[in-house]
């Protein structure tokens, strides 16, 4: 008998070992397609392409620290896991891609390899880059060999036990990522089509719009259904077709308004999102904004539950908090947004209907009323009007009746905010 129990043992031992190591193996091995790419006839062409791809993928947003050189890398990017820091991607021969060709670039962006065959953390994007085309990655490719040259050795990764061991992605592919370019949907509109790609792919939509499980991976089911921001404490909201939540009652017009300007009758871009208008998304044609408004738009809306709101407080305290919200909101806030919460775009967005003032979660509602902020500034909309910071000016207790009041009046049916919420906020980065 014990004889018997030490083989079981000793069988369940060399599985846990083989298991891993054949995982590890078969992602080390797998073949990996090169792509097919086309001959190039016209450099200047591909190269402007390239730039226009680049400002589409917001790639200066991550490899660009503050003040720093462009594309030059060292931006940290922050997650539960520790913090990684973007590479740099200038054709510095030494601590850039200078020694990469085109290939070596379409095997990051495809199958999230180094050009040395290290995994890359999923902080860069490569499980939605995977969907860009041969041709779109050469020219994307081609244009970063043009911009200024950086000599700026990119910064170890600063991440917690496990995670550190590069060698554990292998798991994670496994799970998670599985290399494929965009096929197109032919029972779809070739602007349909298009809006699809883009969203899909360089647009990395569902890198914030996703929720993500205890890994890091996007959850595939709730796809765009919204979700936290992981670290940024932002939360970023739906963007599928939802007439509740989502853009289904956006009209097409607002939206693109939204996307390109930073403004719009229905809202505007705050916090990470005022980044990705002003640094990526106004510099993009008409017609691709277009696209990708229809796209999100068509969207079904998600299947899982909605998160549940805070239970409200007992009907004399709501009672309390509501007149000091209205208040406060008489004293601060009609000015601007008027006494129905309606606005003046472009000015000054509406607060009755605003998908980030009455989300499940009032996390960029509190921060906007405590830190205050701007839209992007954009060809659209050069001189954007700001929100003056009010948490200087509010206890916790006002900051959360003036939220509360404003995601429960009008047409807005939203859950109370408490002032523990508030304090929590306090104090908390930007980005």
């Amino acid at each position: 008998m014990k004889k018997a129990l030490c083989i079981i043992a000793a069988t369940v031992m060399a599985a846990a070992i083989a298991v891993p190591a054949a995982v590890v193996a078969w992602q080390l091995l797998r073949s990996e397609d090169r792509g097919i790419a086309t001959p190039v006839a016209d450099r200047a062409q591909q190269i402007e392409r390239g730039q226009y791809l680049a400002r589409a993928g917001n790639c200066i947003g991550c490899h660009t620290p503050r003040g720093g050189d462009a594309y030059a890398g060292g931006r940290a990017i922050a997650t539960k896991f520790g913090t990684l820091y973007s590479s740099n991607i200038t054709p510095d021969k030494k601590t850039g891609i200078g020694n990469w060709d085109a290939d070596d670039f379409w095997r990051a962006l495809h199958h999230g390899r180094a050009k040395d065959g290290r995994f890359l953390y999923p902080a860069f994007p490569f499980p939605s880059y995977t969907k860009v085309s041969r041709d779109d990655s050469d020219a994307l490719f081609a244009f970063l060999q043009t911009v200024p040259a950086t000599d700026r050795p990119n910064r170890e990764h600063a991440l917690r036990f496990p995670y550190n061991q590069r060698i554990l992605l292998a798991g994670w592919r496994a799970l998670y990522f599985e290399p494929g370019e965009y096929r197109a949907d032919t029972r779809q509109s070739v602007q349909w089509n298009r809006g699809a790609y883009l969203v899909q792919g360089l647009g990395h939509c569902s890198a914030c719009h996703t929720a993500r499980n205890a890994l890091g991976a996007t959850a595939a089911q709730a796809e765009l259904a919204g979700g936290m921001i992981a670290m940024l404490d932002w939360y970023a909201p739906p963007l599928n077709g939802d007439r509740e939540n989502g853009l289904g009652s956006w009209e097409t017009a607002h939206l693109t308004a939204l996307l390109k300007t930073g403004v719009s009758p229905r809202g505007a871009a705050f916090g990470p999102m005022a980044e990705v208008v002003g640094r990526s998304l106004q510099y993009l044609d008409d017609a691709d904004i277009e696209a990708m408004a229809i796209y999100l738009k068509s969207l079904p809306p998600d299947a899982t539950p909605a998160l549940p709101l805070a239970p409200p407080p007992e009907p004399a305290e709501a009672e309390r908090i509501m007149k000091l919200g209205k208040q406060l909101y008489e004293n601060l806030c009609i000015d601007c947004h008027s006494d129905k919460g309606q606005g003046a775009n472009p000015s000054y967005p509406p607060l009755d209907g605003n998908q980030a003032v009455a989300a499940a979660s009032a996390v960029n509602a509190i921060r906007v009323v405590l830190n205050g902020g701007y839209p992007p500034s954009t060809a659209g909309n050069p001189y954007p009007f700001g929100m003056p910071p009010f948490g200087p000016r509010l206890s916790d207790q006002e900051a959360a009746a003036v939220v509360s009041y404003i995601r429960n009046s009008w047409d807005n049916r939203a859950g109370f905010v408490s002032p523990s919420e508030v304090n929590r906020y306090r104090g908390v980065p930007l980005d």
